[in-house]
């Protein structure tokens, strides 16, 4: 066996698009200076969690973390996925943070990939998981994916601090992705979504519901959001509720935008002396602000909202040797950096394109011609 060649990076930045393009390009990274300036120096908890779930994913993948946690060599392995496969995700990021690399690897795998994660299903630091099932596996079709493949099924919510969700993810193996010619947005033909609660009374998700459509009605009739009270073992470890919200389009896209609140003790805990604990949000204040939240994602313009740039980006570079082109509203941070990530990993470079008429930007590039070699065929 020869000496290994490692890629090397410095710094925490774009962590988790890094490794998961150096799993599907199997790169060897050597990462150093990894939240090196920090108080607590070295890889999160979310970040060594991640790269268990590379490895539970991969065969033969070989991860070495220094004493500090500041430096790391990762060898991705062959991307084997399978079943009865168990990941806990932890609590420091909720199972968002991990679905988005998590469903590119399962897309080429060897094997139809069927997961248990256990943790946050619902915060608003990362896209929930009621938005991967309403608007990133309609995108997911939009290149070849087969819809009948997809599944995620919500079987306990869970909010931070504690978590205490599941969730069970299946996802289909491709030969490839189709590349893809998207620049109409369409015009909003209906507005659905779901408010949930957890631990707390059922009328704060209606209270959600009801603000939303309030904004909602004004605008088109065709407006319904569901809700789903969970108590017991399906409510997780802490008290919160919140809500997710997708636009559909007449030309397919999805727009979604979704939040959570949730109280930072959980209901066993003390509260810590000296202090009361504190109140929440108001549900109404809750759905009326997430409904102007959409709204501002629609007028922004582009075929996916702010937050699926980056997926996005990726399904394009990913495509086999075909040309793609998308148009989206203005480029979030996470959309910039996981372009470069593209550039420096699969030497695809997208040709960007402002459109001054509408405030959008037309995005073009020829895919890098991944193939899944492993996949089983029958």
């Amino acid at each position: 066996m020869g000496k290994i060649t490692y890629k090397r990076l410095k710094g925490s930045q774009n962590m988790r698009q890094r490794l998961l393009l150096a799993t599907l390009k199997s790169t060897p990274v050597l990462i150093e200076d990894i939240h090196a300036d920090d108080t607590l120096p070295g890889l999160r908890p979310h970040e060594i969690s991640l790269l268990r779930l590379f490895e539970k994913l991969t065969d033969d993948c070989l991860i070495e973390i220094n004493e500090t946690g500041t430096k790391l060599k990762y060898k991705p392995g062959i991307i084997v996925g399978g079943s009865h496969l168990v990941h806990d995700c932890g609590v420091s990021r909720a199972i968002g943070y991990f679905l988005e690399p998590l469903i590119l690897l399962g897309l080429f795998a060897r094997k139809t990939l069927v997961i248990i994660l256990k943790g946050i299903t619902n915060d608003s630091k990362d896209p929930s998981v009621d938005t991967f099932r309403s608007t990133t596996f309609p995108l997911l079709k939009r290149f070849g994916v087969p819809s009948e493949g997809l599944k995620l099924e919500i079987k306990s919510r869970g909010v931070s601090p504690h978590g205490g969700g599941e969730v069970h993810l299946t996802i289909p193996t491709v030969q490839h992705l189709t590349a893809t010619m998207w620049t109409d947005e369409g015009m909003v033909k209906r507005i659905r979504g779901e408010a949930f609660t957890t631990r707390v009374s059922v009328q704060l998700g209606n209270e959600m519901i009801y603000a939303a459509r309030g904004i909602f009605n004004r605008l088109l009739p065709d407006v319904y959001i569901a809700s789903d009270y969970r108590k017991r073992s399906e409510a997780g470890n802490s008290s919160g509720y919140g809500i997710s919200l997708v636009a559909e389009t007449t030309s397919g896209c999805c727009i979604s935008a979704d939040t959570t609140v949730s109280y930072p003790q959980g209901d066993d805990e003390e509260d810590i002396e000296g202090e009361e604990k504190k109140e929440l949000i108001p549900a109404a204040d809750v759905g009326e602000k997430l409904a102007s939240v959409l709204l501002e994602e629609i007028e922004k313009g582009g075929v996916v909202d702010s937050t699926h740039q980056g997926l996005l980006f990726l399904l394009c570079a990913l495509c086999v040797n075909d040309v793609s082109k998308v148009r989206v509203g203005k480029l979030s941070p996470y959309g910039i950096e996981t372009l470069r990530e593209i550039r420096d990993f699969l030497d695809v470079q997208f040709v960007i394109k402002p459109d001054p008429s509408t405030g959008t930007v037309i995005l073009k590039c020829w895919g890098s011609g991944m193939k899944n070699l492993s996949r089983k065929t029958t």
